[in-house]
Protein backbone atom coordinates (compact mmCIF):
# COMPACT_ATOMS: atom_id res chain seq x y z
CA UNK A 1 0.00 0.00 0.00
CA UNK A 2 1.19 3.36 -1.20
CA UNK A 3 0.82 5.86 1.52
CA UNK A 4 0.48 9.82 0.25
CA UNK A 5 3.13 11.84 1.78
CA UNK A 6 1.94 15.63 3.24
CA UNK A 7 3.16 18.18 1.00
CA UNK A 8 6.20 20.42 1.64
CA UNK A 9 5.38 23.90 3.16
CA UNK A 10 4.57 26.42 0.66
CA UNK A 11 3.18 23.12 -1.98
CA UNK A 12 -0.24 22.63 -2.84
CA UNK A 13 -2.17 20.09 -5.17
CA UNK A 14 -3.82 21.28 -7.94
CA UNK A 15 -6.20 19.10 -9.87
CA UNK A 16 -9.06 20.02 -12.99
CA UNK A 17 -11.27 18.12 -14.93
CA UNK A 18 -11.46 18.19 -18.55
CA UNK A 19 -14.27 16.80 -20.11
CA UNK A 20 -14.27 16.12 -24.20
CA UNK A 21 -17.43 16.23 -26.97
CA UNK A 22 -20.40 15.01 -25.96
CA UNK A 23 -19.80 14.92 -22.35
CA UNK A 24 -22.87 16.10 -20.59
CA UNK A 25 -20.87 18.99 -18.49
CA UNK A 26 -19.92 20.34 -21.71
CA UNK A 27 -24.12 20.84 -22.85
CA UNK A 28 -25.03 21.85 -19.35
CA UNK A 29 -22.40 24.68 -18.97
CA UNK A 30 -23.71 26.09 -22.55
CA UNK A 31 -26.79 25.92 -21.18
CA UNK A 32 -26.57 27.65 -17.72
CA UNK A 33 -24.11 30.47 -20.25
CA UNK A 34 -27.56 30.86 -22.22
CA UNK A 35 -29.65 31.61 -19.34
CA UNK A 36 -27.38 34.09 -17.83
CA UNK A 37 -27.14 35.50 -21.17
CA UNK A 38 -30.72 35.81 -21.59
CA UNK A 39 -31.20 37.36 -18.58
CA UNK A 40 -27.94 40.20 -18.41
CA UNK A 41 -29.31 41.02 -22.29
CA UNK A 42 -32.69 42.46 -20.36
CA UNK A 43 -31.22 43.17 -17.41
CA UNK A 44 -27.63 44.04 -16.54
CA UNK A 45 -28.51 43.77 -12.82
CA UNK A 46 -29.49 40.16 -12.99
CA UNK A 47 -28.09 37.53 -10.45
CA UNK A 48 -28.54 34.06 -11.86
CA UNK A 49 -27.45 30.84 -10.11
CA UNK A 50 -28.34 28.38 -12.81
CA UNK A 51 -27.29 25.35 -12.39
CA UNK A 52 -28.53 22.22 -15.35
CA UNK A 53 -28.90 18.30 -15.56
CA UNK A 54 -29.10 16.73 -18.91
CA UNK A 55 -29.78 12.70 -19.11
CA UNK A 56 -30.95 11.21 -22.26
CA UNK A 57 -34.16 13.43 -23.86
CA UNK A 58 -34.02 15.77 -20.71
CA UNK A 59 -32.53 19.01 -19.71
CA UNK A 60 -33.41 20.61 -16.08
CA UNK A 61 -32.52 23.83 -15.34
CA UNK A 62 -32.54 24.88 -11.85
CA UNK A 63 -31.70 27.21 -9.10
CA UNK A 64 -32.35 30.87 -8.27
CA UNK A 65 -32.33 33.89 -10.43
CA UNK A 66 -33.03 37.85 -9.13
CA UNK A 67 -33.99 39.98 -12.62
CA UNK A 68 -36.42 41.72 -13.92
CA UNK A 69 -36.20 40.30 -17.71
CA UNK A 70 -38.76 38.23 -18.96
CA UNK A 71 -36.95 35.16 -20.39
CA UNK A 72 -38.39 31.96 -22.06
CA UNK A 73 -36.28 29.76 -20.29
CA UNK A 74 -37.51 26.67 -22.33
CA UNK A 75 -36.66 28.21 -25.40
CA UNK A 76 -33.49 29.28 -24.40
CA UNK A 77 -32.61 25.83 -23.52
CA UNK A 78 -33.80 24.33 -26.47
CA UNK A 79 -32.23 26.64 -28.60
CA UNK A 80 -28.92 26.13 -27.34
CA UNK A 81 -29.71 22.46 -27.74
CA UNK A 82 -30.05 23.49 -31.36
CA UNK A 83 -27.21 25.13 -31.97
CA UNK A 84 -24.89 22.72 -30.58
CA UNK A 85 -26.80 19.78 -32.90
CA UNK A 86 -28.65 17.58 -30.46
CA UNK A 87 -31.30 17.31 -33.36
CA UNK A 88 -31.87 13.69 -32.97
CA UNK A 89 -32.72 11.21 -30.64
CA UNK A 90 -29.93 9.06 -32.00
CA UNK A 91 -27.42 11.47 -30.66
CA UNK A 92 -29.07 11.16 -27.30
CA UNK A 93 -31.27 14.72 -27.20
CA UNK A 94 -33.43 15.94 -29.70
CA UNK A 95 -33.90 20.00 -29.04
CA UNK A 96 -37.75 19.63 -30.36
CA UNK A 97 -38.60 16.47 -28.83
CA UNK A 98 -36.84 16.63 -25.40
CA UNK A 99 -38.35 17.08 -21.82
CA UNK A 100 -37.29 20.49 -20.55
CA UNK A 101 -37.94 20.61 -16.97
CA UNK A 102 -37.63 24.15 -15.53
CA UNK A 103 -37.20 24.33 -11.77
CA UNK A 104 -35.72 27.86 -11.58
CA UNK A 105 -37.00 30.33 -8.40
CA UNK A 106 -37.10 33.57 -7.64
CA UNK A 107 -33.93 34.11 -5.48
CA UNK A 108 -35.23 34.81 -1.74
CA UNK A 109 -34.73 38.13 0.12
CA UNK A 110 -32.93 36.70 3.29
CA UNK A 111 -30.09 35.99 0.51
CA UNK A 112 -30.09 38.96 -1.53
CA UNK A 113 -29.76 40.49 1.90
CA UNK A 114 -27.32 38.68 3.25
CA UNK A 115 -25.44 38.45 -0.21
CA UNK A 116 -25.72 41.57 -1.52
CA UNK A 117 -26.81 43.66 0.56
CA UNK A 118 -29.27 45.63 -1.70
CA UNK A 119 -27.16 48.65 -1.07
CA UNK A 120 -27.68 48.63 2.47
CA UNK A 121 -24.31 47.33 3.33
CA UNK A 122 -20.78 47.75 3.40
CA UNK A 123 -18.46 45.80 1.73
CA UNK A 124 -17.07 44.17 4.97
CA UNK A 125 -20.45 44.02 6.09
CA UNK A 126 -21.29 41.21 3.05
CA UNK A 127 -22.04 37.71 3.23
CA UNK A 128 -20.30 35.39 0.82
CA UNK A 129 -22.71 33.61 -1.77
CA UNK A 130 -21.47 30.40 -4.05
CA UNK A 131 -17.62 30.69 -4.31
CA UNK A 132 -15.45 29.23 -7.07
CA UNK A 133 -13.06 29.18 -8.97
CA UNK A 134 -13.30 28.86 -12.89
CA UNK A 135 -10.77 28.13 -15.02
CA UNK A 136 -11.04 28.04 -18.69
CA UNK A 137 -8.60 25.99 -21.34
Amino acid sequence: MTSIRPPKAGCFLFTSESVNEGHPDKLADQVSDAVLDACLAQDPDSRVACETSTKTGMVMVFGEITTKAQVDYEAVVRATCKNIGYDAAEKGLDYAKMDVLNKLEAQSPEIGGAVHGMGTKTVEEIGAGDQGIIIAL
